[in-house]
């Protein structure tokens, strides 16, 4: 190999040889100094009286992740009156929530308000430069408008477009169908980074979505929680919902409780329920109100829950008994039974938020319930009349200039008037709805009693 000494030499010389002010202009510059970026938000700490609107396109439009975060919240704030507002409209993209912002968000004056959009955004092509231009601005002014507003913007990835289920259902268009869902991970990306710069939480509902799928077709290629590849049945859209919580909520359980035998007398601690009338000889008796009840869904989402493990992740329900005699024991709440576990499960502690048997289960199952009367009785038509309000502005954009666009615009304002009227009424019928949730999301007290199976 040659040496690479007089070439090293000649560079040296050349370094004596040049001016001072040479040198100095070739060296290193001072590095400009690191921005400053906001902290990003706190958790969602929501009030009583707070409005919490959920804009969108027709993800939200169903009715469904919306509710399940509902339940949420009415189970685990059971004493604060949080009122909710479904925002979503089928085949919005940025700009048209934009266009209803304020009469279908600022007017509800919210404490927080999530954005579901980007499905419609990309247009369902392979990336296209103008397209991601155009989203980008649309939700750069979304994102102003809400912080304008004073409320919390609070971003969310587009959601997993799933190829294979429509391959499946023989809808499979090409080259949409092998590249639309990169597209929507990289919408996704720059949505999360315009959060963090701005000093916002975040919520990444596109990387559950497409592990659990990944996970499930370990075992089955053909499962799915889409259907139709866009837009997720009641179990991914309880997916959606745990990503939410999970993301924007303070962490919290319902309650713990532990009791000991101690010196001959059983004794309770928990750091949040209230315990009394505790009793028993060999086994206790006691009572116990927790803060609030499990969180609960219909049955039709029931798969989503298990797969994000819910209940122990977010609804723990918990109680402990230590320093039992070897044995099995029936465990009843309220006089009903809920199962039987030896001594060394019982010591671990029982997780009874996920126990359909107990009375609280069926409490919560009850708000559930109700709420899904309010969503589908009230919220969904409700979205439905913007729904047809976008479609007659439609058809007036796309009408040429003369009679025929006059005679559409008065009949919009015909239709407008008598849309307003529909509207209040829904609000009425889902505001009656909500306070019959908070008559029956009360936490009540319990009475359990610990039983041998065998005298």
């Amino acid at each position: 190999m040659p040496s690479r000494l007089p070439s090293l030499l000649c560079g040296a010389a050349l370094c004596l040889t040049l001016p001072p002010q040479t040198l100095l202009a070739q060296s290193p510059q001072t590095p400009a100094p690191a921005p400053d970026f906001p902290p990003i938000a706190p958790r969602l700490e929501l009030q009583d009286g707070d409005t919490f609107v959920f804009l969108g396109d027709s993800i939200t439009h169903q009715c469904l992740y919306t509710q399940y975060v509902e339940d949420f919240c009415y189970t685990r704030y059971p004493n604060k009156r949080i009122h909710f507002h479904n925002a979503g409209v089928s085949g919005d993209s940025a700009r048209h929530a934009l266009e209803r912002f304020e009469e279908d968000v600022a007017a509800y004056k919210p404490k927080a308000v999530s954005i579901l959009l980007g499905m419609n955004d990309g247009r369902y092509r392979p990336f296209d430069q103008a397209i991601f231009d155009t989203y980008q601005a649309g939700m750069t002014a979304l994102l102003d408008r809400i912080s304008a507003t004073g409320a919390l913007a609070i971003p969310i990835t587009p959601t997993m477009h799933d190829a294979r289920a429509a391959r499946l259902a023989s809808k499979a268009e090409e080259p949409r169908d092998t590249f639309y869902n990169g597209v929507l991970s990289l919408f996704g990306s720059w949505l999360r980074e315009m959060a963090f710069q701005r000093g916002l939480g975040f919520v990444d509902m596109y990387s559950p979505l497409n592990q659990i799928t990944l996970e499930q077709r370990r075992s089955d290629p053909r499962w799915t929680m889409i259907k139709d590849a866009v837009h997720p049945g009641p179990v991914g859209q309880f997916v959606m919902a745990a990503a939410l919580v999970g993301d924007a909520f303070p962490k919290s359980e319902v309650g713990s409780i532990t009791l000991q035998l101690l010196s001959g007398s059983w004794s309770a601690s928990s750091p949040n329920a209230q315990v009394t009338d505790v009793s028993g000889g060999s086994t206790p008796a006691f009572t116990v109100t927790y803060p609030s009840l499990p969180w609960v869904v219909p049955p039709d989402a029931a798969e989503g829950y298990q797969l994000v493990h819910a209940g122990h992740r977010m609804s723990v329900e918990k109680f402990a008994v230590q320093n039992l005699p070897p044995g099995t024991y029936l465990v009843k709440v309220d006089g009903t039974e809920i199962g039987t576990w030896n001594e060394s499960a019982l010591a671990r502690g029982i997780e009874t938020g996920e126990i359909p048997a107990t009375p609280q289960y069926q409490q919560a199952l009850q708000v559930a319930q109700i709420n899904k009367r309010r969503n589908e009785e009230a919220y969904r038509p409700l979205r439905n009349e913007f729904s047809q309000l976008k479609a007659r502005r439609k058809k007036i954009e796309t009408s040429p200039a003369g009679p025929e666009r006059l005679k559409l615009e008065a009949e919009l304002e015909t239709w407008r008037s008598g849309m307003r009227e529909r509207v209040q009424a829904l609000r009425t019928k889902a505001r009656e709805l909500e306070d019959e949730i908070y008559r029956v999301n009360q936490p009540k007290p319990r009475r359990y009693e610990i039983l041998p199976t065998q005298p």
